[in-house]
């Protein structure tokens, strides 16, 4: 019998609630990470006892969602979700029951789950419960329905964009009449919420294998979760950027940006993110990524602080990560046309078309070896301007507004102006950033 360290805190409430008469498991997601030698991130209990009961049971408890059945059980600072067996009623909205049904019966609770791999349960006495096949399902590294596929996304909607998800966080490929059901139903994904779906598409690019964001489009959920961004179909783009997510740090706003770096243009990237409702924050840096990335990096200490002046150092340091994913992208693009070209020389020679084979770096991938050279030599830089502390924002300005206006010009537009023509001062000469410096520049150009 295959066996599970549970938590203590998950074992006693499971035991509190055996002791009482009720079955109790652990289940879903946290059994299935645990078979897989993952960390859960949360836990969640399955019982035969009512909401009513469980809190009855328990001393401290949050009504998480009584009408669904769920209860959240609070031990040591930690919440652990309680749900009563429950059958779910008929889905009106594609998205929720219109009724839930309690039961006693723990297969009618695994009955009404999305996949295999989230239908088992688990418990020290009874070991694992897998009615569905779940546990042949991770060995054959598959994501399949509970059931009949196409009622399962009848149900839910965002349950085919979970099974891509699920894909690319687990490395598993959809089965086959699953995704089948997906590709019928993609128009019911207009059904779910876009925050949802944002959710949704946020793990799946920070998975281990963000590259499985090509199935939302090649099983035609793109229109309803990323609607206007087709410029992804083309070949060339979209190798383009799946190298890049390969290649990019499991950092949201580079990912978002490493993916829709083929917009070009800070509009249309901000147009799709505030399509799926994200915060103004990530919005702004996304963009503005978006934007700058077709600049060249130059290793210029003038143009480097001008650059973090513009950007803001935040932004600049994301650039730059960026910027390497984008040449090592192209080295990569490159790399393979390359070896295309020396195949079918190969052959020309075998036929006696060519008489040698002549291997010589091209003219492209010399450019962005040097690419790759001037952004190392950047960033080098950039951590010398960053050492010695130079002014690149007005904050960091040794002289104030305040200072001016003790120097009698008068509060208004023209202090902005001359503080900007002091910044531009600094950010050329670092070791001009001094008071008595910038104040007597001021007066001698002052009338």
């Amino acid at each position: 019998m295959v066996q599970i360290k549970l938590p203590k805190d998950v074992t006693w409430i499971i035991e509190e609630l055996r002791k009482a008469g009720y079955e109790a498991y652990a289940v879903g997601g946290c059994v299935r990470d645990t078979l897989l030698n993952r960390i859960p991130g949360d836990w969640d209990i399955t019982t035969s006892a009512s909401p009513w009961e469980v809190k009855k049971l328990f001393r401290r408890t949050v009504d998480t969602g009584l009408q669904h059945g769920t209860v959240t059980v609070m031990l040591h600072h930690t919440g652990y979700e309680v749900t009563t067996y429950r059958i779910d009623g008929k889905y009106e909205d594609g998205r929720h029951p219109k009724e839930v049904i309690f039961t006693k019966s723990l297969s009618e609770d695994l009955k009404r789950r999305d996949f295999t791999i989230n239908a088992m349960a688990y418990n020290e006495e009874s070991g694992i419960v897998d009615k569905f096949h779940g546990m042949l399902d991770l060995e054959r590294k598959i994501i399949r329905c509970v059931g009949n596929a196409e009622e399962r996304f009848g149900e839910d909607a965002l349950r085919m964009l979970r099974a891509i998800r699920f894909a690319a966080q687990l490395g598993f490929t959809i089965e086959e009449q699953t995704e089948a059901a997906i590709i019928k139903l993609a128009e019911t994904l207009k059904k779910v919420s876009r925050e949802r779906i944002q959710i949704e598409l946020n793990k799946l690019l920070l998975s281990v294998y963000p590259e499985w964001i090509k199935g939302v489009y090649q099983t035609g959920l793109s229109p309803y979760a990323l609607p206007n961004t087709e410029e992804f179909l083309k070949k060339e783009v979209q190798d383009k950027i799946i190298f890049m997510l390969s290649v990019l740090p499991a950092n949201l706003i580079l990912r978002w940006a490493g993916f829709l770096s083929f917009c070009g243009k800070a509009e249309e990237a901000e147009n799709v993110l505030r399509g799926l409702k994200f915060d103004n924050h990530t919005i702004l840096f996304v963009s503005k990524l978006v934007e700058y990335l077709p600049q060249e990096a130059e290793p210029e200490e003038i143009k480097i602080r001008c650059a973090l002046y513009e950007m803001g150092e935040e932004i600049y340091q994301y650039y730059l990560k960026l910027k390497q994913a984008e040449i090592l992208a192209e080295q990569e693009m490159l790399r393979q046309k390359e070896e295309q070209e020396l195949e079918k020389r190969k052959e020309l020679m075998e036929k006696g078309v060519v008489e040698e084979l002549v291997v010589e770096e091209t003219e492209g991938m010399k450019q962005q070896r040097e690419r790759q050279r001037r952004l190392e030599e950047t960033e080098e830089l950039y951590h010398k301007i960053k050492e010695r502390g130079d002014c690149i924002s007005l904050k960091m300005l040794a002289v104030t507004g305040k200072d001016l206006m003790e120097e009698g010009i008068p509060s208004g537009e023209r202090i902005g102006k001359l503080l900007n023509q002091m910044l531009y001062q600094v950010l050329c000469d670092p070791s001009a950033n001094k008071k008595e410096i910038l104040l007597k520049s001021i007066r001698e150009s002052e009338p």
